[in-house]
């Protein structure tokens, strides 16, 4: 078995990889498993500077790492140059605060001494897609291996390059050899190694079906799992907001990555009172972006990751536009090669339709006209996705309130987009997913949380409690 990219901009086939064997698969565990054993006896300030140094290896090879993402999924190349640099802050982060974030907390409790201490697990499998090919990993990665433990990458098909890449800059920081390894692998390996004993936890970011898939199997097996999936992200664009930003700020929420990422704008549900005024800004905002070849330092908006990808969206577009939404911008499928799709506009959404109920993976927008705040804040939460979300006001108390307490959501914006930030916890609820990545949190998650109580020892000390 082997991998064969497919330039999603030309169609044309690059390099092929041959699959791991399977005998290397279960010696690439065990390995893994001897490498954290020694690795977790290593000091915070030993493992921060191999972490640091692979934040090196990220900045000084940004532009070849920008250059493998836009040849294997077809990302703009300025948005993976900037995605390598932003690994390297991961990395630098976690070198810096993993010490902290991880110190011994003391506890009350009856005895002498009580605390609590954060170990890592060993081995977890992280099975990553293929948008942000990097940074899916990095995200993981730098958390997981500062914490002490060891990782097994199970990259996403068309991403091969990447996936070795990535192990190779590792390995370029002169961590342990066998403490993070790439299984070039199918989906349908995942089951067995997720059952394999040295394997602790997994974490996922995919589509749902996999993530049901992968829970089920973690579930059997009694082994920690942390699930980043889907979204559709609603936007509310108040009566009060500041049109031209918002209309400006959708967009770039909307096209990042080409419109291929789980926390993109998606949903835009826009009080009737400004929805004219929105949708001439927006539309003009979307138009106005490039599409091209992504290698092209100016192009905005390159192709999809794969032809079946991009028609699958339009499909979704046609049957919205034929259940009566109306297109406001775009909605062809463009002549020539690749698998490219033009930035979309669609309005007068209705619940039933494909684009007001289902993730669109791709630079279409979703317009939902509603009557007020009330009604905006119900059709937002009115979907089985909880991933990010954001409101458009100039009354900051206001998008506060609605943020904070109103909408469903693991991340909530006021005049502004979800990104993830190394800083923040990132995840979701209902079918995003749980568990959280990032920021303190997402370190936490694959350790294990252990209580240490010291007694006195002595006929003096107190009474053991038996309950």
């Amino acid at each position: 078995m082997s991998f064969t990219v497919i330039n999603p901009a030309t169609g044309r086939e690059g390099n092929r990889y041959d699959a791991t064997p399977e005998a290397e698969i279960t010696a690439a565990i065990e390995k893994a498993d001897a490498a954290s054993r020694d690795w977790r006896r290593r000091d915070f300030a030993d493992r921060a500077r191999l972490m640091k140094a692979a934040a090196r290896v990220l900045r000084e090879n940004k532009d070849a790492y920008g250059r493998l993402m836009t040849e294997e999924m077809g990302k703009p190349i300025q948005q993976g140059i900037a995605e390598a640099e932003k690994c390297a802050v991961a990395c630098d982060y976690f070198a810096d605060n993993a010490a902290k974030f991880l110190a011994p907390e003391p506890a009350q409790g009856g005895a002498t001494r009580s605390f609590v201490t954060f170990q890592p697990i060993g081995v977890v499998l992280a099975i990553m897609p293929w948008n942000f090919p990097f940074w899916q990993v990095f995200r993981f990665a730098a958390p997981a291996l500062m914490a002490g433990n060891a990782g097994l990458l199970k990259h996403a098909s068309n991403v091969p390059g990447c996936a070795l890449a990535i192990e190779d800059i590792f390995r370029k920081a002169s961590f342990p050899e066998d403490l993070f390894k790439t299984l070039l692998v199918s989906s349908s390996a995942i089951d067995a190694i997720i059952a394999h004993p040295l394997v602790r936890a997994v974490t996922l970011t995919g589509s749902g079906p996999a993530g049901r898939a992968v829970a089920k199997k973690a579930g059997e097996m009694l082994k920690k799992s942390v699930l980043e999936l889907g979204g559709s992200d609603a936007y509310l664009v108040l009566e009060d907001a500041d049109i031209a930003f918002a209309a400006r700020a959708c967009a770039a929420g909307r096209l990042i990555n080409s419109g291929q990422s789980c926390i993109a704008a998606k949903r835009f549900i826009v009080v009737e009172s400004v929805l004219k005024a929105f949708e001439e800004a927006f539309v003009k905002e979307m138009a106005d972006t490039k599409v091209g070849d992504p290698l092209l330092p100016e192009t905005d908006v390159g192709p999809l990751a794969r032809v079946d990808l991009r028609d699958a969206l339009h499909d979704q577009v046609e049957r919205s536009i034929a259940e009566g939404a109306r297109c406001l911008l775009g909605g062809e499928v463009p002549d020539g090669p690749g698998a490219f799709y033009p930035p979309t506009v669609l309005t007068d959404l209705r619940p039933g339709m494909p684009a007001y109920e289902e993730e669109l993976f791709g630079p279409v927008a979703s317009v939902i006209p509603v009557k007020d705040e009330a009604e905006a804040i119900a059709v937002a939460n009115n979907s089985v996705f909880g991933l990010g979300g954001g409101i458009f006001t100039r009354d900051l108390a206001r998008g506060e309130r609605i943020a904070a307490e109103a909408m469903e959501a693991g991340s909530v914006c006021v005049n502004a987009t979800v990104v993830s930030d190394p800083k923040l916890p990132f995840g979701g609820v209902k079918e995003s997913g749980y568990g959280r990545e990032l920021s303190h949190y997402g370190i936490k998650e694959f350790v294990n949380i252990k209580t240490v109580v010291v007694a006195d020892g002595t006929a003096k000390g107190p009474r053991q409690n038996t309950e």
